[in-house]
Formats: structure tokens, C-alpha cells, sequence
């Protein structure tokens, strides 16, 4: 599950040196995360069904050599279509990681230890996605970014000889899968996410545009239509009765668009604007992703005693504060010390994020339901994710852009201002979680 989180922004160091070598565009590199994010949010909620009906280990195995061969595409990639092209079958491969990670790990504790469980589960899951940059920082300017996706062959190969001799299978309601429901997300999605990464190219009012972004609006609606009617769907809407489940995933959904979204961003500042090599932009980077590792883990242990909705608005507010001060404070020669402080509050932020949000998501629903509720919620995360690279890196692209170091920056305070704007309405929206969100909504 580290390996597969890692790779959600581990290119995005990497990314200057990447638009070099590939002659890659700004639409590229959005593509380069996005076609990751997006195979991977559209596939999560159908590997969990697959997961429940052919066993869920069988698919974790399946899901781990797929991403291990696909890593080695990328690495392989020399334009940059094949790149994009590798990636989508990453984030495929990894949607068939990510839910049954989770799934298998609340399976195989006791009840007693679940909450601990699921914080040290949230740590590594949030330590993967904060330590992408720094990693790939590392291995850019010490070896070459292609062993970015390398290094994931001996990781893979050892995972799947550890999983296969510890795991034990197991299954849930066996059901039927929901391709139509599948095949009117997906192109629901890419279509949205199409308009708004090519609304600054083509103009927002061009036809292709516009099309688009209708197009994408019909499909979901078209999505969520059939979804309430399907005998087996793929999205069981009912579990949105449950005031906890609609509003721990509205938090996840604004969580990742302004965090990772300002991310993407902020990983190339210190290359782009200040002149830093990867490796040392990525150590620069570490007040941000070393926090959620410590974290993580104690509001894992504390969410029993501080509650669930405390530590996610603590959590959002914190982040929604670090954001704003870094987008005020953010200069093309700001000195080092000035950003320190609202990185290692973006961890923190972060970190007491994580694990609440995965508890109170596993807690809010039935046992047989927990499956498809994780990967809902994860389904979430990544379309916030998909969605927070193109918003932010269009407003990006309508203030600033690569030209000069000033440009970067101009274009980088707006867009990093708008995460803060999104990360705070999740806080907002935390406020209206019930206080006691242990109890699980009584649907079947």
C-alpha cells in the first residue's frame, strides 16, 4: 500500500527535469498525475466488489504484479504519451491495492485494536503520498528519473512472496459487478477532468470545452440515474443515508482537491522559482511529510478518546491556516525559515486527518458493507485528487506559469489560495459530524 500511495506524487519532484527530457508540456505533467489518479478513482469500487466475489487476496496479489510491471513501463517510457499511457495502467493496478489493503487489515485484528490498527494503516498511507516529492527528489538527482518507477520491481516482487505466504483469503457478499455503472463514471469523469485541465489551453468557452464539461455533467447524472436502479450497484447510494458517511467523504473529496492539488504545485517551487535541485527541494519538503508519519498513528490511538469529528476539523483547520500563510508568504526569494513553520502545520494537518477519516468511514456502516465503503471512500480521495491537480494548476495557468521565476510565483499564490479556500469548507463541513460516529448505519 506504501508503494502504491507513494506513486500518487512521486513524479511531482521529478516533474521539471521529466518536461526536459520528454519535451513535456504544463497539459503533460497534469496528465503524468492525472492519468494516474484517474484509473485508479474509477476502478477502486469495482476491484472491491471483484475483491468480495473472487477473493480479496487473490486480487491484492493480482493488483501488486500488475503495478509492478506497469512501473517498469513507465520507466521504459520515451515520449510522453507512453509515460501517460503507463501510469493509467498504474493507477489501475493500484486501485486493486489500495480498498483491499484496508479491507484485509480490519479482517485480521481483533476489535480492540482495529482503531490502532487503522491509524498505523493511515501513517503509511499519508506517509507514502507526503514523502513522494522527497523520494523522488532523491532518486532524480542521484541516479535518473526513470528509476522513480524501477525502484517499485524488487519492492513488488518481495510484496507478493510476503503476501502470498501471510494472508489468509477471504470474501464478502458475493455479488454481481455493475459495468454500466462502471463504463458512465469513467467517462463521466475523464470528460470533467478534460474540460477543466484544458480550459486554460482551448479557452473556457471554446466547444470543445464546453462540450466537454456538459458531457461529463450528463454521464454523472446519467451515473447516479442507474445507480439507484441497478440490481447490483457499483455505488450502493443507500449507504449515503448515513450522516457520517456523506459527510466524512464530502471532508475527504475537499481535503484532497486543495491539498494535493496545492501540492503538485508546491513540490516544483523550490526547483522552479528558487533554483534547487530535486534532492534539495524534496529535503525542504520534509517539515510537510515527515509529520503525518508521527501523527497519523497517535490519532489513530486517540480518536477513541478526542472523538472522530474533533481531530478531522482540528485536522482541516490546521491544514486550511498552513495553506493560506504559505500562499501570503510564498516569493521567489523567500528565505527558507519564513515556509517551515505552515509546512510542518500542513503535516500535522494531515496527520490528524488520515486515520479519523478511514475509522469514521469503516465505523459508519455494517461489517458486510465495509468493503465497498472503503472503496467509496477511496474512490473519493483520488477523483479529489484528479480534480485539485486540474483546478489548481488551471487558476496556475490563467496568473502564471514557467516562463520566469516571478511567473511561477504569481502563478502559484492564487491557485495555493483556492486549496486553502476548499481545505476550510471540509472544516466547515466537519463541524456537522455527529458526535458519536462508532454506531453503523442500519442499512443492508
Amino acid at each position: 500500500m506504501f508503494m502504491v500511495t507513494l506513486d500518487n506524487l512521486v513524479v511531482t519532484t521529478a516533474l521539471p527535469v521529466i518536461r526536459t527530457e520528454l519535451g513535456a508540456s504544463l497539459t503533460d505533467l497534469q496528465w503524468f498525475v492525472n492519468a494516474y489518479t484517474l484509473p485508479f478513482a474509477a476502478l477502486l469500487l469495482t476491484a472491491a466488489a471483484l475483491g468480495d466475489r473472487i477473493g480479496r487476496r487473490r486480487l491484492f496479489l493480482a493488483g501488486i504484479g500488475l503495478f509492478t510491471l506497469a512501473s517498469a513501463a513507465c520507466a521504459l517510457a520515451t515520449e510522453p504519451w507512453m509515460l501517460t499511457a503507463a501510469r493509467a495502467v498504474q493507477g489501475a493496478a493500484g486501485a486493486a491495492v489500495m480498498p483491499l489493503s484496508l479491507t484485509l487489515l480490519a479482517a485480521a485484528v481483533p476489535e480492540r485494536l482495529r482503531n490502532a490498527a487503522i491509524g498505523i494503516w493511515g501513517g503509511i498511507s499519508g506517509l507514502g503520498v507526503a514523502v513522494g516529492p522527497l523520494v523522488g527528489g532523491a532518486v532524480v538527482e542521484g541516479l535518473d528519473w526513470t528509476w522513480i518507477f524501477w525502484l517499485n520491481a524488487p519492492v513488488g516482487l518481495i510484496a507478493i512472496g510476503l503476501a502470498a505466504f501471510t494472508l489468509r483469503e477471504s470474501r464478502g457478499p458475493s455479488s454481481r459487478l455493475d459495468p454500466a455503472g462502471l463504463a458512465l463514471s469513467t467517462a463521466g469523469v475523464l470528460a470533467l477532468v478534460w474540460g477543466v485541465v484544458h480550459g486554460e489551453e482551448h479557452g473556457w468557452t471554446s466547444t470543445r470545452v464546453l462540450a466537454a464539461l456538459a458531457g461529463g455533467t450528463a454521464l454523472i447524472c446519467a451515473f447516479l440515474w442507474w445507480e439507484r436502479r441497478a440490481p447490483a450497484p457499483m455505488l450502493p447510494l443507500r449507504l449515503f443515508r448515513s450522516r457520517t458517511f456523506s459527510l466524512v467523504n464530502a471532508v475527504a473529496f475537499t481535503f484532497s482537491v486543495g491539498v494535493f492539488g496545492s501540492v503538485f504545485l508546491l513540490a516544483q517551487f523550490f526547483q522552479v522559482a528558487q533554483g534547487l535541485s530535486p534532492l534539495e527541494a524534496g529535503v525542504r519538503t520534509m517539515p510537510w511529510t515527515m509529520a503525518p508519519m508521527v501523527v497519523a498513528p497517535l490519532a489513530g490511538l486517540l480518536v477513541g478518546r478526542l472523538g472522530v469529528r474533533n481531530l478531522i476539523v482540528a485536522g482541516q483547520g490546521v491544514l486550511a491556516v498552513a495553506l493560506g500563510w504559505l500562499a501570503l508568504v510564498s516569493t521567489a526569494d523567500v528565505a527558507y525559515g519564513v515556509l517551515a513553520v505552515p509546512l510542518a502545520l500542513a503535516g500535522i494537518g494531515m496527520g490528524l486527518t488520515f486515520a479519523p477519516i478511514s475509522t469514521a468511514t469503516m465505523a459508519s456502516v455494517p461489517a458486510p458493507a465495509r468493503g465497498v465503503a472503503s472503496g467509496t471512500n477511496n474512490s473519493i480521495r483520488e477523483l479529489g485528487v484528479a480534480v485539485g491537480v486540474a483546478v489548481l494548476a488551471s487558476v496556475f495557468a490563467a496568473n502564471g506559469g514557467y516562463g520566469t521565476r516571478v511567473s511561477f510565483v504569481d502563478g502559484l499564490m492564487p491557485a495555493v489560495a483556492v486549496g486553502a479556500a476548499v481545505v476550510a469548507v471540509g472544516a466547515v463541513l466537519a463541524l456537522w459530524l455527529p458526535r458519536d460516529t462508532t454506531t453503523p448505519n442500519p442499512v443492508t
